[in-house]
């Protein structure tokens, strides 16, 4: 039997008709939790509203900085990407997010956690894997698997919120969800389940449409240490104000608008449309000082393993130890990650145009094509020679096949 139970809550569709549900169904003491990890002005007006639904309090938790310092920026050195488009903007907001609301119950007294994600969606998975590690012992309700959950869409909900007089941001003429936070802005559902249909062109909340970006490109100069960024056009700012600047700059050309379906870890292929310019900036900039300070061979392991690092964030497996082994690898790597990032911005476009480094294991000389710089290319012939062994006993085998 649930007593108290703390609600991660939005006052979106999903977690205010959840809100509602669970004091009518279950009867229990509900304190509303909301992060902050910049969605905007979303969270203008929540307290009356979660307390008028039946909370009997809200959380209104200012997680921006903690979001971006201790889970967006350690993800970004590696330069996360999952299945080659997605830069994980909501697979990285849900630990955050489920982390305080774990001390919050413990703070609290409260025996179970609850949250608003779907019983086919990757929420729910990184949710409660943050839940199973952080705090085994408290009850987890998901009340979209409940077997009681009297709503099979979110056109029910919408039904159901209207009768109850619950406000919510959804209409059945754009009955898509969105979710923004520092990263980005993602949208899904309802007229996007189509793959063939192209998103409204109102739809987009940080970025221009590209072909109305402005006709002469923009110059960024972007500031790393370590691995992260720490000023822009040498402006110092702090983790999210960083981001933040990083959008308004790349989203006023057009940056970082993706359109995938992608492979849900549940087993479902889903579309979804996301705008994240700033992290796109972002991925450049860094790629490029790396180009300069990272040995071949440290880059090449890095690289092979972002793929997986990707999967255990998009999964929800920030907490496993898999994750934190792999991340003291990248950590390691990104020491020398030091550096100034010349970036250009033009109609939907970043390109990379140039780069400098104190660490710079670049050398002009060696590099050069008009001088030796102390490199001697009869030494590539015995390097080819040796390395083509294996290739000539190829041929022979063959025929004799």
């Amino acid at each position: 039997m649930i007593q108290k139970l703390v609600l991660a809550y939005s006052g979106g569709l999903d977690t205010s008709v959840i809100l509602h549900w669970i004091r009518q169904h279950f009867g229990c003491e509900v304190v509303a939790y909301c992060a902050d990890v910049g969605q905007g002005d979303e969270t203008e007006g929540l307290e009356a509203k979660a307390l008028a639904t039946g909370a009997s309090k809200l959380y209104l938790e200012d997680l921006r900085e903690e979001f971006a310092r201790d889970f967006a920026f350690p993800m970004m050195r590696a330069n996360a990407i999952y299945e080659g488009y997605y830069l994980l903007g909501t697979s990285i907001a849900r630990p955050a997010i489920a982390r305080r609301q774990v001390e919050i119950a413990l703070s609290e007294g409260a025996d179970a956690v609850a949250h608003g994600a779907t019983g086919k969606g990757n929420d729910q998975v990184r949710f409660e894997l943050t839940f199973a590690r952080l705090a085994p012992q408290l009850k987890v309700l998901a009340p979209w698997r409940h077997p009681e959950w009297p709503f099979r869409g979110r056109a029910d909900m919408i039904t159901y919120a209207t009768e109850k007089r619950i406000p919510v941001p959804v209409t059945a003429e754009k009955p898509y969800s969105m979710d923004r936070n520092l990263l980005h802005v993602s949208y899904e559902g309802g007229v996007l389940e189509d793959p063939w249909q192209e998103p409204y062109g109102d739809m987009f909340r940080l970025t221009i449409a590209p072909e109305n970006a402005p006709d002469r490109p923009e110059y960024v100069e972007v500031d790393y240490v370590h691995g992260d960024p720490v000023a822009i056009n040498g402006e110092a700012l702090s983790p999210a104000k960083l981001i933040e600047r990083a959008n308004q700059l790349a989203g006023h050309h057009g940056v970082g608008r993706v359109d995938l379906v992608e492979n849900r870890y549940v087993g479902i292929k889903s579309r979804g449309v996301y705008e994240a310019p700033g992290v796109t900036l972002l991925l450049h900039a860094h790629r490029a000082i790396e180009q300069l300070t990272l040995d071949r061979e440290v880059s090449h392991l890095r690289d092979g393993l972002v793929p997986r690092y990707a999967e255990m964030v998009y999964n929800g497996y920030w907490f496993a130890p898999e994750r934190e082994a792999l991340q003291a690898l990248i950590d390691h790597a990104q020491q020398r990650v030091t550096g100034t990032a010349r970036l250009k911005l033009y109609k939907g476009t970043v390109s990379i145009v140039g780069r400098k480094s104190p660490y710079s294991l670049y050398d002009s000389a060696l590099a050069s094509f008009e001088r030796a710089g102390g490199y001697r290319q009869a030494d590539a012939e015995g390097f080819i020679r040796l390395n083509g062994l294996r290739l000539r006993a190829i041929a022979p085998a063959e025929s004799r096949g």
